[in-house]
């Protein structure tokens, strides 16, 4: 029998209330904080009285109610068969507006305020013959709760629609924030020393030195200046050869030159790319318990590649990764693209999986990726509350998560019919095999049981890999996909629904909210590229500034709102920005200009550095060029050049190297880290390198790699001692010693031409008379092999100035 809500209150009044009683048993004889009580009435003055709390009527209990607990149980139980969302609604009920809750349906109404034992909605619940919702029964706490509410009178506060509740903010006075104004166009600063710009990327920069009352750094020298150079461009380093030439010729024609090959070389898109797969969290494995592995998600990471390698135009980049599906359905590279919207981490819960748990999961990572590397901003924040900083309302973010709210994954196979028939075949076979095998266990035991088991694993191992397949997402129409704001960002507490729309402060004005529309996520993507959006063109402007400098003009890259940092040359930025959209957003001619750029060319060495950093310690001001650590992928890349083991094969599948069995035994199923046979192949750019959530390899984990969980707009750079443990004690590092004292050996006949030519390899220079006399002597004593390991640690090796 189904208890009364007003009878359930009583008796969950009854139990609150014996706890309550319990709970200040120890208490009785004690004054506030805890004193005890004198029982001297004099005293009484100071004890603190009870606060007095205005009675709320009833009808306020009632909106209350609603509000927090009625809405939530109609909009997570009911609408999808009762609301205007719903294709047809059932008996012509609509509960998600107050004025179809009050009108009922085909049956009348169906709720009577005041009383909830005549109203239909009650009885529907309650039915044994008939309840609603059909697919599983209300709790008693949601049925009470309803109950409830309609005793008290059945206030239902929202107007004639579902979306009335939602009111915008005027954006007027948030829009005059820098970020959100448009990009305008800038005069050209005057400098006083009119020598010193090579383009217009300098006066910007000298206009503020000058200001500030300093000066830039002299140029580079000319083997300091290519390996920066080579490092930024291609992450190797310049063979002696190069730097030989350079050094013959490093007149601002022949720079230019090198710039352009560099631009054009392959390896600048392994190395650009390294940027970009960062900022997106990619990773092959979905993390969590399993750490599933994303069948040719790979091939992600080789689009980016050939992307940054055929100039791909940014707007162009970004339309075929937020909707290539939509774009051509049919075209491998597009289906490839749209794999960006699968790198986020997914929970694959077994057993009773929390359906709308998991999905606004994956719909909240789908939607903080695209604020936090499109936008820059942290959108993120808006998922529970509005914004404390910026102008981002929590509708905002679900507006901006309703472009994703029919994209669902999609595995698409490469195969022809024909293949994935026989793999299916072959698959099914080897399958009702290894079941028959799993059926006859039970009744085996000692040696036969051992037998039966080495069977179904070799079995299990002739089962046919899966074709090769693109990972990707595609839209799901049926049924028609309804956005909620979600209260507090919970998925158990849907409040009103809400269309598509971008954040309002950088959408145009007059702009509507719409759930109208077959291709969503191409409707964002033009919103997103359209060349007067205040954001998009500064984000990539500044993330590429940052590539080359080491801090952007922006130096929160991932955060262009109030919380951020602002920008140290804004006019600059918008010159840049302006600059990148005019060239068709052609990423490479930013690149080169910012490359051929005195700013660029600066030493590391200023002639005052007293002056700099009293006045601008951060070097925010560019004064002089930051030196910077190499990352351990470049490290890696540089021992493998220099020993002269690098693989330079490009794409492909990625490459499992060997690590501690320890690792691989702390995985969910130690079989997903199986060796790549091939040795040869364990030399590729670590680019290459497989990247699993669950299992970082060791070098690169100790050099800073960020574990793909969230966006990176910047590595961090450490120093520690692991870091040398590793250079020193690692089988990597240890490994290419060897090969590259073998070089040094094969190249060179004296240890004088082996000790210059390690000093070219590592240092682009040769050594100073101290090194070449120290190396000879450590040479001598501890051999050739631990004096290239030696190489491997020093300074000039580790660091770019």
């Amino acid at each position: 029998m189904v208890q009364t809500g007003s009878a359930l209150l009583r008796r969950r009044s009854g139990i609150v209330g014996i706890v309550f009683v319990a709970f200040l048993l120890p208490y009785q004889n004690r004054g506030v904080c805890g004193q005890e009580a004198s029982g001297d009435e004099s005293n009484s003055s100071n004890i603190q009285q009870p606060l007095q709390v205005p009675e709320r009527s009833v009808k306020e209990k009632s909106v209350d109610l609603f509000q927090a607990s009625v809405l939530p149980i109609l909009a997570a139980r009911c609408y999808r068969c009762h609301s205007s969302q719903a294709a047809e609604p059932e008996a012509g009920l609509l509960l998600d507006s107050a004025l179809g809750l009050a009108t009922g349906g085909e049956t009348g109404r169906v709720v009577v305020p005041g009383h909830p034992e005549e109203s239909l909605l009650i009885e529907a619940i309650l039915s044994e013959d008939n309840p609603m919702p059909p697919d599983e029964r209300l709790s008693q706490l949601e049925i009470t709760t309803l109950t409830n509410w309609i005793a008290l009178g059945a206030e239902d506060p929202r107007g004639a629609s579902a979306t009335v509740e939602i009111t915008d903010p005027d954006y007027t006075l948030a829009r005059q924030y820098w970020a959100f104004r448009p990009v305008e166009e800038q005069v050209i600063p005057p400098v006083q020393n009119e020598a010193w710009p090579s383009n217009t990327i300098d006066r910007f920069v000298l206009a503020k030195l000058e200001q500030n009352g300093l000066q830039p750094a002299p140029v580079a020298s000319a083997r300091t200046l290519l390996r920066r150079l080579y490092f930024d461009v291609t992450g190797l380093p310049p063979t002696p050869g190069e730097v030989a030439e350079f050094e013959k010729d490093s007149s601002d024609a022949h720079y230019a030159k090198v710039v352009d090959r560099l631009l054009d070389s392959p390896r600048y898109g392994e190395r650009f790319a390294q940027l970009w797969l960062d900022l997106v969290r990619f990773a092959e494995t979905e993390g969590f318990e399993y750490d599933r592995e994303m069948n040719g998600i790979w091939r992600y990471r080789d689009y980016v590649i050939q992307s940054f390698n055929n100039n791909k135009p940014y707007n162009q980049f970004l339309m075929e990764q937020l909707a290539g599906d939509e774009m051509a359905p049919n075209d491998f590279e597009h289906r490839i693209a749209a794999g960006f919207l699968r790198l986020g981490a997914v929970r694959r819960n077994a057993g009773n999986q929390k359906v709308a748990s998991s999905r606004n999961e994956v719909l909240t990572e789908r939607t903080d990726i695209v604020g936090s590397v499109v936008l820059g901003m942290t959108i993120g924040c808006a998922r529970c509350h509005d914004h404390k900083f910026d102008a981002i309302p929590q509708q905002d973010y679900y507006r901006l998560q309703a472009y994703f709210a029919a994209s669902v994954e999609d595995d698409v196979s490469m195969q022809d019919d024909a293949q994935a028939k026989a793999r299916q075949k072959r698959t099914a076979e080897l399958e009702r095999e290894i079941d028959e095998l799993k059926a006859t266990i039970a009744n085996l035991d000692g040696a036969a049981e051992e037998t039966a088991r080495l069977q179904i694993a070799e079995l299990e191992a002739q089962i046919p890999p899966p074709g090769p397949t693109i990972c990707s997402i595609t839209n799901e129409f049926e049924p028609e996909p309804v956005t909620h704001l979600l209260r507090r960002g919970d998925p158990n507490l849907p409040g009103p629904v809400v269309g598509m729309q971008t954040p309002g402060v950088v959408t145009r004005e007059n702009s509507c909210a719409t759930n109208n529309s077959t291709t969503p996520r191409t409707n964002l993507a033009k919103e997103l590229t359209r060349p007067d959006h205040p954001l998009t063109a500064r984000v990539m402007v500044n993330r590429i500034w940052q590539h080359h400098f080491g801090s952007g003009i922006v130096s929160t890259a991932n955060d262009f709102g109030k919380n951020g940092s602002g920008p140290s040359h804004p006019e600059l930025l918008d010159y840049l920005a302006n600059r990148f959209v005019s060239s068709d957003w052609n990423i490479k001619t930013l690149h080169r200009e910012i490359l051929l750029s005195n700013a660029y060319r600066q030493s590391s060495q200023s002639a005052d550095n007293f002056a700099g950093t009293s006045v601008d310690p951060a070097n925010r001001l560019l004064w002089r060029f930051s030196r910077r650590r190499l990352s351990g992928e470049e490290i890696r890349d540089a021992m493998l050049s220099v020993s002269g083991e690098l693989n330079l094969g490009m794409a492909g599948a990625s490459i499992l190297l060997p690590v501690e069995q320890q690792l691989i035994d702390q995985l969910y199923k130690p079989t997903q880290w199986e060796v790549t046979a091939n040795p040869q192949e364990h030399n590729r750019r670590s680019v290459y390198l497989m990247s699993k959530r669950n299992l970082r390899l060791p070098f690169m984990e100790v050099f800073d790699q960020p574990s793909a969980q969230t966006s990176c707009a910047s590595r961090v750079q450490s120093t520690h001692a692991r870091q040398s443990l590793e250079l020193l004690n690692g089988d990597i590092s240890n490994r290419l010693a060897e090969s590259f004292a073998r070089r040094l050996e094969q190249e060179c006949e004296s240890t004088h031409g082996r000790v210059e030519l390690a000093y070219q390899l590592i240092a682009s220079r040769f050594p100073t008379d101290k090194e070449a006399e120290i190396s000879r002597c450590f040479i001598e004593r501890f051999g050739l092999s631990e004096f290239a390991l030696a190489m491997f640690n020093v300074n000039a090796f580790l660091y770019v100035d």
